[in-house]
């Protein structure tokens, strides 16, 4: 086994379960950010690439942080506080990166300071309250 392979086996748990969870991840991360595109009067049926360029830095993040942080870890969701932590603390890194993604000319958009102070924070509310209650349900 090489030293990647030890990483990610360290750091994603490999059951149905996870899958489960990573679902339950993009659905949460797809619908706030298509909420606040529809506050900004874009319409996701309209206009699906732009939403799906909205998407794909934070989703690119996302898979940075989550891996960084260990969101998808066998003990990730052991404990309501164990769970809220880790995606409050993935999300603030995805938003992060998504955020400095946004900067550059591969994405629409740009990282003004009340975009990011929203984006985090909504984030961390929205991923904190499915973790919290996933954990919660276990």
């Amino acid at each position: 086994m090489s030293n990647a392979e030890e990483l990610l086996g360290s750091r994603v748990s490999r059951s149905p379960s996870t899958a489960l969870l990573a679902v339950g991840d993009l659905l949460v991360l797809i619908s706030f950010l298509v909420l606040g595109e529809l506050q900004h009067n874009v319409n996701p049926v309209e206009s699906p690439l732009v939403v799906a360029d909205t998407i794909a830095p934070f989703l690119l993040g996302w898979v940075v942080a989550s891996l960084a942080v260990g969101v998808y870890a066998t003990d990730a969701t052991r404990t309501v506080k164990t769970a809220i932590l880790r995606a409050a603390s993935a999300w603030v890194l995805a938003a992060a990166v998504g955020l400095a993604l946004r900067a550059t000319a591969l994405f629409h958009g740009n990282s003004p300071l009340s975009f990011a102070l929203v984006v985090t924070s909504v984030g961390i509310v929205f991923f904190s309250t499915w973790r919290g209650l996933v954990a919660a349900l276990r």
